[in-house]
């Protein structure tokens, strides 16, 4: 019988990683097209605390990057020893061009944020999808 190889640990989490922060980014320009925009931490015209769809866009962004990064680790850390079905692995690809195409299309409208407040909130989504898809990648990784 013959012996599974697995991929080498620094390739699952830095591809984990990469999947993490798009699927976060994506889920912030698609977040933004509907009003969950992390712009509004930053506005001072609101008399809210903190505006909820902000609060939303911030969970959202998170979760999303961190169960990307542990889905993605999960599956990278299987997948060489061929226990992913050839249609299981045909619909990850489906899905994720899709996500993916959409927020490229929302990305591409005019943006209903101001120019300095939607580069700080793209920064905060890209930092927090990278830091949430970097714990999800390793915890799937020491679980393993």
């Amino acid at each position: 019988m013959p012996e599974t190889t697995y991929f080498p640990r620094h390739l699952i989490l830095g591809g984990a990683m990469i999947t993490g922060v798009l699927l976060a980014l994506a889920v912030h320009m698609l977040g933004a097209r509907y009003g969950l925009d992390l712009g509004g931490l930053w506005r001072s015209d609101t008399h809210e605390f903190m505006p909820a769809g902000a609060a939303i866009a911030w969970w959202l962004i998170a979760t999303v990057g961190f169960s990307g990064g542990y889905f993605t680790a999960n599956l990278m850390h299987s997948a060489v020893a061929g226990q992913i079905p050839q249609r299981m692995r045909q619909f990850l690809i489906v899905v994720g061009v899709l996500i993916l195409a959409g927020a490229g299309q929302a990305a591409s409208a005019p943006s209903p944020i101001p120019t300095i407040s939607g580069v700080l909130a793209g920064l905060a989504a890209l930092c927090l999808g990278a830091v949430m898809a970097f714990c999800g990648a390793y915890f799937a990784l020491r679980k393993a």
